[in-house]
């Protein structure tokens, strides 16, 4: 068997932005412009500012920037605090297929890498980015794709690494050779347990940050001529086998390689908590809609959910959750939008967390385990209401909001954005919301995408 990193790699360097669909192309900018956003509102999140005094300590050199703070940082650091700022809000977008979230890693190392090169006067071209999320997207998705074993490690820190990696890659221009290197050295630093999950810590998140500082260490590393070990998807003790419980097939993908771009099958997060959690308050949104009933005629709640689902985000609630904890819980997703009318990112804060009311809805919720055979499946679900009078309404839901397949319209992600550069520390004004939307949809005549970074902070480059 030929080693299945020597077409990855091929892929990765002869990707060109040019060579891309315009649907390609078009999606690459909008994931791009969420991504910013949701990292953007990140900056409010459960300890950035303890993290970012920390990540002072671990190197000074003004190399790159975090996002909506401007911060002055090393390249690793930043890399880190900027894929942790991404995800700590659970707000970035997701692979359903693969189970992760491909583009916190990815743009976290890339805009660190791109800011470092230019200060050393190698400046990064937007039309060259696009290719770079493009071909980062591909190779972290085929990671959660290839498999259909249950999830045991957290996919968009360990499979997400990957794809930050070969954005580099793509970005810098690597041969093949230096490509391999580099998913080597990914390799050898892959972390990211589920523990983390279960607890509902906020280093959930820090994982994601940990692979995106690996990925420009390992880009280092390859540029220095650093030999990586290359047989690192099949080998005795390679990626699938030692992650993914040796369950995959591989070979059936990769002639979908440079054919079948994931980007065009990524999903929206609209709310600010797991993905998992969504289908509730999409069912609930549409049975009160079309019943025109109040939260205070329900009786009872059932979710019945895939085992992904129920696994995930079926747990308890408990008095006085952490915020990851609340977002990553369905029946407090559930109460939340009951009691508010919406779930949005101050609803994961402060007293918000403790509210009898949003708990009282909560206790209406039962999480069941349906028949679904796929232990990576977040579909079908189907979310069923009895109300006090013993009515009862059901609503099967195929592809929850945010699928492709009932994906956001362009207003209401622009909305989103709009929304999340509110949350910022420090809210972008509208005219500086404006300037980094343009930019964004301008981005092939950008010819030093560091500027973006500038944006993000309502600065003018």
């Amino acid at each position: 068997m030929t080693n299945p990193l020597d077409q990855v790699a091929a892929h990765v360097v002869s990707a060109r932005t040019e060579n891309l669909p315009p649907e390609v192309v078009a999606k690459a900018k909008t994931f791009l412009l969420d991504t910013f956003g949701v990292g953007i509102a990140g900056s409010s999140g459960t300890g950035v500012t303890e993290l970012i005094n920390v990540a002072r300590g671990w190197g000074s050199e003004p190399e790159a920037s975090i996002l909506a703070t401007g911060e002055k940082m090393c390249a690793q650091s930043a890399a880190l605090v900027n894929a942790y700022q991404i995800h700590c809000l659970e707000f970035d977008c997701v692979h359903e297929g693969a189970v992760l979230h491909p583009m916190a890693t990815i743009l976290g190392a890339v805009m660190a890498w791109s800011e470092r090169q230019a200060t050393r006067g190698q400046k990064v071209h937007g039309n060259d980015l696009i290719a770079a999320l493009v071909v980062g997207v591909d190779v972290s998705t085929m990671l959660g794709i290839a498999t259909d074993s249950e999830l045991r490690f957290f996919r968009p820190a360990t499979a997400g690494g990957f794809g930050a990696a070969a954005a580099i890659g793509r970005l810098e221009g690597f041969d093949s050779q230096q490509m391999k290197d580099a998913f080597g050295a990914q390799y050898s630093q892959t972390s990211g347990t589920l523990q983390a999950h279960v607890e509902g810590s906020p280093m959930l998140g820090m994982q994601v940050g940990f692979n995106a500082r690996a990925a420009i260490v390992s880009a280092d590393l390859a540029l220095a001529g650093f030999r990586g070990p290359h047989d690192i998807l099949t080998g005795q003790y390679g990626y699938f086998r030692l992650f993914e419980q040796d369950n995959h097939d591989i070979t059936a993908f990769l002639p979908s390689l440079g054919r079948d771009w994931q980007i065009l099958k990524m999903s929206h997060k609209p709310y600010p908590s797991g993905r998992l959690t969504h289908g509730a308050i999409d069912g609930l949104e549409q049975l009160m809609h079309q019943h025109k009933f109040l939260p205070d005629d329900i009786s009872a709640i059932t979710a019945r959910v895939p085992p992904l689902v129920h696994r995930l985000v079926g747990r308890p609630m408990i008095e006085n959750p952490e915020a990851n904890y609340a977002k990553l819980c369905l029946a407090f997703v559930a109460g939340t939008f009951l009691e508010r009318g919406h779930v949005n990112v101050p609803d994961f804060r402060g007293e918000a967390l403790n509210d009898p009311a949003v708990n009282r809805y909560a206790q209406l919720v039962t999480v069941e385990l349906d028949n679904n055979s796929d232990l990576n499946a977040l579909n079908p679900q189907q979310i069923s209401v009895q109300l006090n009078d013993g009515t009862i309404h059901a609503c099967d839901l195929t592809h929850v909001y945010g699928h492709p397949d009932n994906p956001l319209s362009q207003e209401e992600n622009l909305a989103k954005f709009k929304r999340c550069a509110s949350y910022s520390t420090s809210p972008l004004s509208l005219e500086a919301q404006d300037k980094l939307i343009t930019a964004i949809a301008g981005l092939e005549a950008i010819d030093d995408i560091a500027h973006l970074m500038v944006l993000s902070r309502g600065a003018t480059p």
